[in-house]
């Protein structure tokens, strides 16, 4: 269930007539089964009609003794479950609980736990020490300070690592881009010698054609001018038969 506490300034009005009754303003309120969230003053027709179910005080020298039965007296009238009286000086704690329609008194709270809240309550040496439903201590308004501050120190540390991991990641991919641009361009140099020593292997073999073209058509030409010759002599011989010298 929701609970939604006020703090020590708030003001409790049970009903909406204040000369039946004047409000009070507990140095802390519980109310289980309403929203969270800030109010100026509790008023109770206003919240369901919900009561605090738990209630804290803490004495100060100007708590006399008249007005803490006082409250009593309002707490016990308008519904309180529990009402807990702390006084720091002596470091006691009075723990009152509704029974059968009233608020008694507990004699033994050695190790108490709020019935409502679930949270424990244990006195040691001068202080208050209280833990939550998971057997946590509470941290005090000091201790939270200090875990505030480490943890703030702990997330600068966090992003100045994460920035610098993404500067390195920067520069990593700078790296590989250029290494990327690099290797294209060693692949456009090694296709284009690929593509000339192509070209000249294609002009080597144009050449070695023309080449032998030119030794067939030699061989041809030697061939004829030898069947020339020898037409030649085959007519001078002839000549000479017939007694003429050519």
């Amino acid at each position: 269930m929701p609970r939604s506490s006020s703090p020590a300034t708030s003001f409790w009005y049970p009903v909406p007539d204040r000369r039946v009754t004047g409000p009070l303003a507990p140095d802390v309120m519980v109310a289980i089964g309403r929203p969270k969230g800030f109010r100026r003053c509790y008023k109770q027709w206003e919240e369901d009609g919900i009561a605090p179910q738990v209630v804290f005080e803490i004495l100060s020298p100007a708590n006399s003794v008249k007005e803490m039965a006082d409250k009593l007296a309002f707490y016990d009238a308008y519904g309180v479950e529990e009402y807990y009286v702390y006084d720091p000086p002596p470091n006691t704690l009075e723990v009152w609980l509704r029974q059968r329609g009233r608020l008694h008194r507990m004699s033994h709270i050695k190790g108490w736990t709020s019935p409502r809240l679930g949270i424990r309550f244990a006195l040691s040496g001068t202080s208050l020490d209280i833990f939550d439903p998971q057997g946590r201590p509470f941290r005090t308004s000091v201790e939270l300070a200090a875990q505030a501050r480490q943890e703030r120190a702990r997330a600068d540390q966090e992003a100045a690592h994460a920035a610098r991991e993404a500067a390195r990641a920067a520069r990593e991919a700078a790296r590989a881009d250029q290494e990327a641009t690099q290797s294209r361009q060693e692949r456009s140099r090694a296709e284009q010698a690929d593509a000339r020593a192509e070209q000249a292997a294609a002009r080597a073999e144009q050449a070695a054609a023309r080449a032998e073209q030119e030794a067939a058509q030699a061989r041809q030409e030697r061939e004829r001018a030898q069947q020339e010759h020898d037409r030649a002599e085959r007519l001078a011989a002839r000549l000479r038969a017939l007694g003429i010298e050519p």
